[in-house]
């Protein structure tokens, strides 16, 4: 067996984790809203419309923010369409993903069901077909008190109370040519920042984030990173990444998938770090990571003008967990920076839970690392120095063999230690040395391993991948040695003395 080292140093923090890491998205995709999160006809609705065994898997995953309503969606829709007496409310074609869109369901449903959820909004306002004005009205109607035009609307829909949402995204991919009404950077730069005065004037505490590249794979990143930051630096509080991945043949790039997006990650940190320097700025720019996943779009099948139509509903396996556990351990590695991060996204749309229409609830096996990772990964985040083999890659290189994240929640009195061995063929033991954290019980052991990277979980066996409880190590240590069998994702807690 192999044998490595790992040594997490109290004094070498990297940063407190903001929960909002932790965060979701829902978009008005596929099923994703309507026989998703919103179905008024299913046995377990309540008198809102919201599924209840759906809001009972993601109060399990404890999200503490949900970005609504697009993604690509966003860039065509008037939000007004959503709002007032529901038989009023008017048939529109979505020309994001070429469905019918009712617009039953709107932004105080939204934030109704928010609520119920346990989670907080993250709003997108359209910059594709939509003003600047128009961004303004709806922070008007959504977080004003009274006295005006939008707010008294709100009021006489049922909503005395503002919902006050605090995080606003400034459109969404504009970049793309796929995206309504797309960009170049200077365009939507100067649109994006003369928004950004607008929303800021109307709630002066809401936080803006920017649009940054789709992906790495632009002809234009990181270029219109650069452009958009010099134009809106002083506008915005963060810029947007997104990344996605999925399995094309290879095992081992797929498993060191975490690798590419901390590269990914750090290319825009010293992107907005050049723009600071250039701007004489005092200000750090945050990364808000608000789309990330895997996605199996080669794959993708969609039927036109349909009212919710099955849209990526990817069927996840237990190699597709361990990759996003790995990314996982990026994103929270990465806590000084990113400050917010939107696993894309939460129901039936390349979504960790999927719903049977007419039936119950399934967890797919990624709803697992994420679960672990975001009710147990709080507190602070330290460095790890791990000292283990690479192993080559065709798509990244050489990659550590090994990834690792390391929490320390001292309200909670708990050390959480999350691992993924990403060798294919060999067992590693692992030393893991946490002695400047005193001396520590070993509470609990998890590992998601099998036979067949390829299982999944189904209606039938919705147990099939699921993580394992091990056997914990027996009293108090400093140190521990602990096994990461190959190709696996481990969760070690200790409560901490």
């Amino acid at each position: 067996m192999k044998k490595i080292q790992c040594f997490v140093s109290k004094h070498n923090k990297i940063s407190d984790i903001d929960d909002r890491v932790y965060g979701s998205f829902i978009e008005h995709m596929g099923r994703a809203v309507y026989t998703g999160i919103y179905d008024p006809d299913h046995q377990s609705s309540d008198e809102q419309g919201f599924r209840t065994d759906v809001i009972d898997a993601i109060n399990d995953l404890n999200v503490p923010v949900v970005r609504y309503p697009g993604g690509n969606f966003v860039s065509g829709y008037d939000w007004k369409d959503g709002i007032g007496p529901k038989v009023e409310r008017p048939t529109r074609l979505d020309y994001a993903w070429f469905s019918i869109e009712t617009n039953q369901f709107g932004i105080n449903e939204f934030a109704d069901w928010a609520k119920k959820a346990g989670t907080q909004g993250m709003i997108a306002v359209n910059l594709g077909t939509g003003t600047p004005q128009e961004a303004g009205y709806l922070a008007e109607y959504c977080n004003l008190q009274k006295g005006t035009y939008w707010s008294d609307k709100r009021i006489s829909h049922g909503y005395e109370q503002p919902h006050n949402f605090k995080v606003w995204c400034l459109g969404n991919e504009m970049d793309g040519p796929w995206q309504t009404c797309a960009m170049t950077a200077d365009e939507y730069a100067k649109k994006a920042r003369e928004t950004a005065k607008i929303l800021k004037w109307v709630d002066p505490d809401i936080e803006l984030v920017a649009c940054g590249s789709s992906s790495k794979e632009m002809a234009t990143f990181p270029e219109w990173d650069r452009t958009v930051l010099e134009i809106c630096y002083n506008e915005v509080d963060f810029i947007s990444l997104h990344r996605y991945y999925e399995y094309e043949g290879d095992k081992q790039s797929f498993l060191a998938a975490y690798h590419d997006l901390d590269d990914f990650i750090g290319t825009i940190k010293a992107t907005a770090d050049y723009v600071k320097a250039q701007q004489r700025s005092d200000k750090v720019m945050m990364l808000s990571l608000d789309e990330w996943n895997v996605w199996y779009i080669k794959h993708m099948d969609q039927k036109r003008w349909q009212w919710a139509p099955p849209i990526a509903e990817d069927v996840y396996s237990l190699m597709d967990a361990l990759v996003v556990g790995g990314l996982l351990t990026t994103i929270v590695n990465n806590a000084d920076r990113v400050k917010m991060a939107c696993l894309a996204q939460l129901v039936n749309a390349l979504a960790p839970i999927h719903t049977d229409a007419n039936g119950g609830v399934l967890k797919h096996a990624t709803y697992y690392p994420f679960q672990q990772v975001s009710n147990y990964g709080r507190g602070a985040v330290y460095k790890n120095t791990v000292d283990c083999d690479a192993i080559q890659t065709e798509k990244y290189g050489k990659v550590a063999e090994v990834a690792t994240l390391t929490t320390f929640d001292e309200a909670a009195g708990e050390l959480a230690f999350f691992a993924l061995n990403i060798n294919l063929d060999e067992d590693i033991d692992c030393h893991l040395n946490i002695s400047e954290f005193g001396e520590l019980t070993m509470i609990d052991r998890q590992v998601m391993q099998g036979a067949d990277l390829f299982a999944v979980n189904s209606f039938a066996e919705p147990s099939n991948v699921v993580p394992k409880a091990e056997t914990v190590t027996e009293g108090k240590a400093t140190q521990f040695q602990v096994t990461l069998p190959k190709a696996t994702w481990t969760m070690f807690r200790f409560r901490v003395q």
